[in-house]
C-alpha cells in the first residue's frame, strides 16, 4: 500500500510514518520541514517541498500515485493563531486547498484528516462527542473547521472519501527513544513543563486559575501519541475497506488538571521545578475532554498508554536525549 503523508517529519506524522513503516507501507513524506525534521522520518522517503507549491505537489502526486493521503502538515499553535490569523489561514485552510484540488485532479479518493478538538470551542457538554456543534473560539480551530467543510462537500459532490480524526491533547514519545515532540518554541504542557525541569526554562507559567473546574486550573484530555499512531492506521485500513466518511474523536475520556500534570511531571523528573500562577490565555477553554465511544465501537480502537505517568514517562526520556539531534 503506498501511503502519501503531508507533514510526517513533524512530531505526529513521524510516529504515524513509524506504525506504517512497521505495516510494511511504501511511505513518501512531503514535507517543508519549517517545523518538522528529515531524522524523524524512520520510514520511506522525503520530498522536500511546500503545499502551497501546486506544481511540486502535482508532480509528486502524478508520479507516486498513492492509494490514500495522510495530511498533517499545518500549524498548531492556539496563541499564535489569535495574533496572526492570516497565517493559519493561508497554511492551515488555503493550503490544504491546494492538496485537496491536486488529489482531485490526480483521481485520488481516500483522505486523511488531522483535525482537533479545537473545533468545538468551549463544549456545551463534557466529555464532548463528534456530533457537538462546532463552534471554534480561535482561529486555529476555525481553520480546521473550514477544512472539515470542503471535505464533507467534497465527498458528498462525488467517490472523494475523508475521515477526519479530532485530537484532543497529544503527549509522550517514543518509547524506544527514537522521535519525539521537537518544537523549536513549544508551547504543549507537558513538553514546557519538562524542559522547565531541565533548566531551559526559568519557570512553568500556569495560565488561568480561576476556572470552574477542580482545582482552577485548565482540564485536558491526554493521549499517547503512539495510540493515537495506531488510531490513524485502523482508519485507514477502514477507509479504503468501507469507502465511508467518518468523524472521529481521538482520547482517552477523562481529563488532567494543569496542576495535576505539574505534579506528575515533577514525580517523574524528580526535580521540583518553579511554577508561576498567571492570568489566562487567549482562546483556551476550560475543559477539555473526549467522548471517543465511536473510535472504540466501529474501529475497535484500544488505548493501551492510558496512564498520565507513563505519558510524561516516555516524554521525559526523550526530552533527555533531544540535545544530541
Amino acid at each position: 500500500m503506498k501511503i502519501l503523508v503531508t507533514g510526517g517529519a513533524g512530531y505526529i506524522g513521524s510516529h504515524v510514518v513509524k506504525v506504517l513503516g512497521q505495516k510494511g507501507c511504501e511511505i513518501l513524506v512531503y514535507d517543508n520541514l519549517s517545523t518538522g525534521h528529515e531524522w524523524a522520518v524512520l520510514s520511506g522517503k522525503v520530498v522536500k517541498a511546500d503545499l502551497a507549491d501546486k506544481a511540486s505537489l502535482t508532480k509528486v502526486l502524478h508520479d507516486f500515485r498513492p492509494d490514500a493521503v495522510m495530511h498533517f502538515a499545518a500549524f498548531i499553535q492556539v496563541e499564535e493563531s489569535v495574533r496572526e490569523p492570516l497565517r493559519y489561514f493561508r497554511n492551515n485552510t488555503a493550503n490544504t486547498l491546494n492538496l485537496l484540488e491536486a488529489l482531485s485532479e490526480n483521481g485520488i479518493k481516500s483522505f486523511i484528516f488531522s483535525s482537533t478538538a479545537a473545533v468545538y470551542g468551549i463544549p456545551e457538554k463534557v466529555p464532548v462527542s463528534e456530533d457537538a456543534p462546532l463552534n471554534p473560539i480561535n482561529p486555529y480551530g476555525a481553520s480546521k473547521v473550514m477544512v472539515e467543510q470542503i471535505l464533507k462537500d467534497l465527498s458528498l459532490s462525488g467517490d472523494f472519501r475523508y475521515i477526519s480524526l479530532r485530537y484532543f491533547n497529544v503527549a509522550g514519545a517514543d518509547p524506544g527513544g527514537r522521535i519525539g515532540q521537537a518544537y523549536q518554541n513549544a508551547t504543549h504542557l507537558i513538553t514546557r513543563a519538562l524542559k522547565t525541569a531541565k533548566g531551559e526554562y526559568q519557570k512553568l507559567s500556569v495560565f488561568g486559575t480561576d476556572y470552574d473546574t477542580s482545582d482552577g486550573t485548565c482540564i485536558r484530555d491526554y493521549i499517547h501519541v503512539d495510540d493515537l499512531a495506531n488510531a490513524h492506521v485502523l482508519t485507514l485500513d477502514y477507509l479504503l475497506n468501507t469507502r465511508q466518511s467518518r468523524i472521529f474523536n481521538c482520547g482517552y475520556g477523562h481529563g488532567y488538571s494543569v496542576r495535576e500534570v505539574v505534579a506528575t511531571a515533577k514525580k517523574v523528573t524528580g526535580i521540583d521545578f518553579r511554577t508561576e500562577d498567571t492570568g489566562r490565555r487567549a482562546g483556551d477553554p476550560p475543559s477539555l475532554i473526549a467522548d471517543s465511544s465511536r473510535l472504540q465501537h466501529e474501529l475497535n480502537w484500544r488505548p493501551e498508554h492510558d496512564d498520565l505517568e507513563y505519558i510524561v514517562g516516555t516524554a521525559w526520556q526523550w526530552e533527555k536525549k533531544l540535545n544530541s539531534h
